[in-house]
């Protein structure tokens, strides 16, 4: 995050925002920048991707679906909104103190002991250390002592539009992108790196929210898509994984989506129309 504060300080905030004798390197100016940077950011990329999707790629036919609510696009996005604010402020101190030199990441291709090769494994090694403690972060929630009160609201969503990617309580919502925050603090990561993987778990999450149930059939049962989340969304205890179908093949928790056995939404939707 401190390349984009760095951009930020360079071409708008120190020329034309802050006064002249607030450093750029003070604490308070940081948090404070980062904080509007971090909602800013998060916003764009809800909205900007999320009406993409909504536009692009999410079939509307699912909006007749019997379970899909009253005017539930306008609702994921006012919960989003409301919830953004909230989930920036723990995220806001994590990238302080990534700012601040405390986490492991780098700016140099030198820097890494492998070093393309190296930069290449930690790409991998972020999906499938994300990917494991989502499960678990995911699964947790779903234990009664939490449910309720934290992830029930996002399972408002039974089909689930593009919108409904953030629309989480904001416990819940950072609790689940904890591990993305956690793992430059452990492993060594190049910056720019780190920030196109962060741009691409958003865009993920948006995915696997759009209804669009298209995967290559070798990958049916090894990538986690939108299929896959649907029935999570549906059924409430399977397909708690963010990528891959690995951690709920081990935990017990892997359930073959309906729509690839033609039980799906869609396939609901056609039988009604049939009638």
């Amino acid at each position: 995050m401190d390349l984009v504060l760095e951009a930020a300080d360079r071409h708008l905030l120190t020329p034309y925002v802050y006064p002249a004798g607030w450093p750029e390197g003070e604490p308070c100016r940081q948090l404070l920048s980062l904080f509007v940077i971090t909602n800013l950011g998060a916003l764009a990329l809800y909205l900007l991707f999320g009406t993409l999707s909504y536009y692009f790629i999410f079939d509307h036919e699912l909006k007749k679906h019997p379970q899909f609510l009253e005017n539930q696009v306008s609702r994921e996005i006012a919960y989003a909104l409301r919830s953004l604010p909230w989930i920036s402020v723990p995220t806001v101190a994590l990238f302080f103190a990534e700012v601040r030199g405390y986490s492991k990441l780098y700016d140099n291709i030198e820097d890494s002991p492998y070093g393309w090769s190296g930069v290449f494994l930690s790409m991998l090694s972020f999906l499938f250390f994300t990917d494991m403690g989502i499960y678990w972060i995911h699964r947790g929630l779903h234990h009664k002592l939490f449910y309720k009160r934290f992830h029930k609201p996002h399972h408002l969503w039974k089909i689930a539009t593009p919108f409904a990617s953030h629309a989480f309580h904001p416990v819940d919502g950072f609790m689940q992108s904890l591990p993305y925050h956690v793992y430059p603090f452990l492993f060594p990561l190049h910056k720019v790196t780190y920030l196109g993987l962060y741009i691409f778990v958003n865009v993920w999450t948006i995915s696997i929210h759009d209804g669009d149930y298209r995967v290559p059939r070798l990958l049916r049962h090894i990538i986690n898509g939108s299929a896959h989340h649907t029935d999570h969304h549906l059924y409430f205890d399977y397909n708690y994984g963010q990528y891959f179908t690995l951690w709920d093949k081990i935990g017990g928790s892997y359930k073959s989506p309906t729509s690839f056995e033609g039980k799906g939404p869609h396939d609901y939707l056609r039988r009604l129309r049939e009638k």
